[in-house]
């Protein structure tokens, strides 16, 4: 193994730019600021107890009584043992965040280059143009950190696969399996499965060209490696896809229980999510040309103030004062005008990037062109979801798992990858000699026309194309007039209008300077020189329009993100057990979780028990989940605004002895049965659990009595007294997988009770109940985690081994 300076030295310098380019983008962590991101503001609400339980005991409790009233924290950032592999993904993401997630960015995507063998340059060229592509640093602006992270391993893991089907056997099956093992610790499952799919189209394309050279057993092998090493980066990470799986199948991402709807009818689609919720975030067509021009359809919700724009102008008539221009500018958020309900920037890809996407159309040819043509186009297809209804339902209804994930324009992701690796090889194959110069020049003429042409055609043509209507538009005419919205078309259309230009003038400087190549009046690094900054500069641009410093703030801000209100305090006061209800934040929201125990939450995977409840009677504005999980306390607003403390005196207590028992057949008739039932008296049970009650009554006795003596969010102790036998109901969410029961330090079963609910038969006599939360599940997957750790270093180990032994051999065999 040779590592002269000369080798490594222009890969050092890279790495040292991409690092100076995550600084300098983010440049407020040079002064200890951090980003506000709007999703993990939520998360922290939703952590707050399991990170002050870790911090005070030392202890993981793998279960919140926060959120949702209750619910285990596998996807809430729980630390396993013997996660070593997140021990390396640490120290590779040494830079403060999110400057870490752009080096990441950076760095996997130069590998992949490298792999695909491009030298540095090119690499270089390529890993700046994935890693400054608006969606990515627009997710990490809003606080999609997991998605990030998740991406940003994607060009690794493909770089493993393309070495193994190189036949570099023992490094692709390291580079596959150390690759995976990160991309699964990152903890975005959607993002995971969507790199699956961009694989399978990689694997249909290496297949056709084993078949084509009559190499179908070396394909056979490699693919034979392959799925060892994704086994064994499985492996490492046991533990929390094993707990996560476990989870799935109790939250709304599993199969429901139920097989009615609120409204009385059967229930659809029960095996995943609702279509319509899948769908709702989905790209329009022609909205998709956002990957060319970035202000086509309006850019975002909430543009960036515009001191000249119309929309200011119509304020300023209206006499609104000076001042408050800005913040109302953009507190309406009017100017994204496309199909989605919503987007913080466009998917934006960059004008030379697609410039030079188009050029590798032609100029590329073979399996590489295809599989990342073939995944754009399937990412694209995908995207457009509910506009493109026939071709998704396909995949909702057939391709197994795709109905478990929502918001279909995240695949644009697969896209976002493939089309800069096509690209740099588009100008690859343009500065090398190996094709003819007429080939040259006749790509460069088509791609100048096709890529040139829309432009043209959109910037004279742009009245007659496009409405610059809104999905919102007519509430904003009825509210505040027709004038109102004219100002705002005029912007959108301005919009449209300066960025159409702009990616006009840099396709002509792009295609300008590629000819220059070819009449030999510019060299090849200065060409790739001159390409990086134009892509640099037009893509930060645009990053900065959504992403920029006015995004940070003192870290003491962004650490305690949530302030305690009056309601709060007087709240807090109450040292007892109970959960809270804030109708201002409702049950999508992490405020409440930071300072109580809520019934809301956020989480992309909400326990699917507490959902249905939601959905059969909170909504229609009956209060029994509010009872059942012991909401002592609803927060609410008056007239003026002002925060009010209502104490719900029908909330059931942490725990009660019922009276009866109804004995119900299914989940359906179960969560009708709470309708009609005063449930302090009588507990609602299924017939599979029947065999664990006694009696159907229990006479009432005013002596006998049940309560919680201690609490943690992993152990629950309560002392009981009474004469007989009887039923108790536990206010505690029913999850079987880890809760165990013990009276008087013996194991005892408990079942489920009134849908969401804990119940347990009690002996007569004075009892200490106890229930721990004593998932087998992480102990067993942390044991086949750490032996897969000790394999996977033994294999790094061997094949470091094996790589000296055999430079060493080159060495003498050179020397003699």
């Amino acid at each position: 193994m040779n590592f002269s300076f000369e080798k490594i030295g222009p890969h050092l310098a890279v790495v040292l730019v991409f690092i100076v380019s995550a600084l300098l983008y983010f440049s407020p962590v040079l002064s200890g600021k951090k980003m506000f991101q709007s999703d993990i503001q939520q998360y922290r609400g939703m952590s707050r107890e399991q990170m002050d339980f870790r911090e005070q005991t030392g202890e993981e409790a793998y279960w919140t009584d926060a959120a949702f009233g209750g619910m285990p924290t596998y996807q809430l950032g729980a630390k396993y043992p013997f996660n070593w592999v997140k021990s390396l993904d640490l120290g590779i993401r040494f830079l403060p965040r999110p400057a870490d997630y752009l080096f990441l960015y950076f760095i996997g995507f130069y590998i992949l280059l490298l792999v695909l063998k491009l030298d540095w340059r090119y690499a270089g060229l390529g890993a700046l143009a994935f890693g400054f592509s608006s969606y990515l640093i627009i997710i990490i602006g809003v606080g999609h950190n997991a998605k990030a992270h998740a991406i940003a391993y994607m060009p690794l893991v493909l770089s493993g696969i393309i070495l193994t089907f190189r036949k570099k056997y023992i490094w692709g099956f390291v580079l596959t399996t150390v690759a995976m093992a990160l991309e699964i610790v990152a903890n975005h499952v959607q993002m995971t499965y969507y790199l699956m799919l961009l694989v399978l189209v990689l694997g249909v394309a290496y297949l056709i060209d084993a078949f084509r050279k009559n190499e179908l057993p070396h394909f056979f092998k490699s693919v034979g490696i392959l799925v060892l090493a994704v086994g064994l980066a499985i492996g490492t990470n046991a533990a929390s896809l094993m707990a996560t799986s476990e989870y799935s199948s109790f939250s709304t991402r599993g199969k429901s229980e139920l097989t009615i709807s609120p409204d009385g009818n059967p229930k659809t689609d029960v095996g995943g999510l609702d279509k319509a919720y899948i769908n709702q975030y989905s790209y329009g067509i022609s909205e998709s040309l956002d990957l060319f021009i970035a202000g086509l359809y309006g850019g975002s919700n909430s543009e960036p103030y515009n001191k000249d724009s119309a929309f200011t102008e119509f304020l300023k008539k209206q006499g609104v004062p000076a001042a408050q221009v800005p913040s109302i500018f953009e507190q309406f958020g009017l100017y994204y005008w496309g199909s989605q309900p919503g987007v913080s920037g466009p998917a934006y890809l960059g004008a030379v990037i697609v410039f030079l996407f188009v050029l590798g159309l032609f100029m590329v040819k073979g399996r590489l062109k295809w599989w990342l043509a073939g995944g754009s186009l399937l990412s694209l297809l995908l995207s457009f979801g509910g506009n493109l209804s026939w071709f998704t339902d396909l995949w909702i209804d057939y391709f197994p798992l795709y109905n478990k994930f929502r918001a279909v324009t995240s695949i644009q992701v697969i896209l976002e990858l493939c089309v800069p690796v096509l690209a740099v090889f588009g100008l690859y194959k343009m500065l090398q000699t190996t094709d003819s110069k007429e080939h040259k020049l006749n790509a460069l003429k088509w791609t100048t026309v096709i890529t040139g042409g829309l432009s043209l055609i959109i910037l004279l043509f742009k009245g007659s194309l496009f409405s610059f209507s809104g999905g919102n538009d007519a509430f904003y005419i009825q509210n505040y007039g027709m004038e109102f919205i004219n100002a705002v078309k005029e912007d959108r259309k301005e919009l449209l209008v300066s960025d159409t230009i702009k990616t006009l003038v840099l396709v002509l400087i792009a295609a300008g300077l590629i000819w220059f190549y070819l009449k030999k009046k510019v060299s090849e690094t200065q060409v790739i020189l001159v390409m990086a900054i134009l892509i640099v500069f037009d893509l930060v641009q645009v990053d900065r329009r959504y992403v920029n410093t006015e995004n940070f703030m003192a870290a003491r801000i962004v650490e305690k993100p949530f302030q305690a209100t009056q309601a709060d305090q007087k709240i807090l006061k109450d040292t007892t057990r109970y959960r809270v209800y804030e109708q201002n934040v409702g049950l999508n929201g992490a405020r409440t979780s930071y300072f109580h125990n809520s019934i809301g939450g956020y989480h992309g995977a909400k326990p699917a028990r507490l959902q249905d409840l939601v959905e059969f009677y909170l909504y229609n504005g009956n209060i029994k989940p509010l009872n059942l999980l012991n909401v002592k306390y609803i927060i609410t607003q008056n007239e003026e605004g002002a925060e009010q403390v209502q104490i719900n005196p029908q909330a059931n207590g942490n725990a009660w002895f019922v009276q009866n028992v109804k004995i119900v057949p299914d989940a359906d008739t179960e969560i009708l049965s709470l309708d009609s039932l005063n449930t302090k008296q009588t507990a609602v049970v299924q017939e599979q659990f029947a065999n664990e009650i006694s009696g159907k009554m229990f006479p009432q006795d005013s002596t006998a009595s049940i309560s919680l003596v201690e609490h943690q969010p992993n152990h629950l102790k309560y002392q009981s007294n009474s004469d007989m036998e009887r039923l108790a109901v536990f206010s505690e969410v029913y999850y079987p997988n880890g809760w165990n029961a013990y009276i008087d330090g013996n194991e005892i079963n408990h079942f489920k009770t009134d849908y969401i609910l804990r119940g347990m038969m009690v002996p007569a006599g004075n009892h200490t109940i106890e229930f721990k939360f004593e998932p087998q599940v992480v102990k067993t997957g942390s044991k086949i985690s750490l032996a897969s750790n000790i394999l996977l270093v033994l294999v790094i180990m061997g094949a470091v081994f094996l790589g000296i032994k055999r430079s060493k051999n080159d060495s003498e065999t050179v020397s003699q």
